[in-house]
């Protein structure tokens, strides 16, 4: 089947906005060597995209008023937005960038287990397979070197995962807002958020720490949202489905980043490890992808959308 130029498109896009995803935590932890920490480093990019959303709105002539009944549902995406982003940036500051990456990105399998509680979705034995697979991967990496591995790092990288998981549960159930507005409330919201964490740890920081690290801090801001105006463009021409798979190559690109950046190394096990998680989300993304073709069509055309919209809220 030929695939449309649209469709190509989006699949280049996608796959451009996972590599510079990839890039951009890379960058983070270089940061935080030189004392920029993760947190401080949210609150000044959120800065910018308010501005950014700001003009896009001014610009494009969009509303920025919410939904009256999603206020309470974009409150906990917002704060999910930010556990996400701080939890992150700063894990990376304690532990390897690719065991921060193989722990984030177990947040498919929690929404997987979390599923049946939330979404009332049945757990199939080839869901429980799944899960299974990806938490011997975990095993595997993180194991090899427990020992070595600073905890601070392994729980907020987790933690950052349980944030994502609740941003697509949450995101799920905010459709009536528009997407400009959505981001700027979101970005407004993870504001104070950022700001109360950086108080609470002691890592509020002025401006001028950014310049510890300019070329790290820098790449890590526009890597961030390089990759979110990127990943908008994808989904925007291919499906959700289609871009979860190609955004499995974020642990990647983050992996052989890190290598050739920070001259990182994992052990065989613990690249094999990576390898059973990866697996493990594609094998996932696959399954839910023959879930919409069993579906009867009017119930597949109502659930696309808000496919669709996971996706894009996943990285706000």
């Amino acid at each position: 089947m030929i695939r449309s130029p649209s469709s190509a498109d989006g699949l280049l896009f996608a796959l451009a906005s996972a590599s510079l995803y990839g890039f951009n935590i890379v960058y983070a932890r270089m940061a935080s060597f030189a004392g920029a920490s993760g947190s401080a480093i949210v609150v000044y990019r959120v800065l910018l995209m308010l501005v950014l959303v700001g003009i896009v709105a001014a610009v494009a002539r969009r509303s920025l008023a919410m939904a009256r009944e999603e206020r309470g549902k974009l409150i906990v995406l917002g704060i999910s937005s930010a556990l996400q982003g701080i939890g992150y940036l700063s894990s990376v500051a304690f532990i390897p960038v690719t065991v921060a990456a193989v722990v984030f990105y177990t947040y498919p399998i929690i929404i997987v287990l979390a599923s049946p509680f939330v979404e009332r979705t049945p757990l199939t034995p080839a869901l429980v397979g799944i899960v299974a697979v990806a938490t011997l991967g975990v095993c595997l990496v993180v194991g090899p070197a427990f020992s070595d591995l600073d905890w601070r790092g392994l729980a907020l990288a987790f933690g950052a995962s349980i944030a994502t998981a609740i941003q697509f549960f949450a995101a799920a159930r905010c459709t009536r807002t528009g997407v400009v507005a959505k981001v700027f409330w979101i970005q407004l919201i993870i504001l104070p958020t950022a700001i109360l964490i950086s108080l609470t740890v002691g890592q509020l920081a002025p401006p001028s720490i950014l310049a510890l690290a300019p070329f790290a801090v820098t790449m890590t801001i526009a890597g961030y949202i390089g990759g979110f105006v990127l990943q908008f463009l994808a989904l925007g021409r291919v499906t959700a489905v289609a871009a979860g798979i190609i955004f499995c190559t974020e642990p990647v690109v983050a992996a052989l980043s890190s290598a050739f950046i920070l001259n990182e190394t994992l052990a065989p096990m613990q690249i094999a490890g990576g390898a059973l998680v990866l697996a493990a989300i594609m094998a996932n993304v696959l399954l839910d992808q023959r879930r919409l073709k069993d579906m009867p069509k009017h119930r597949r055309q109502k659930r696309e959308p808000v496919l669709r919209e996971e996706m894009r809220e996943t990285r706000n």
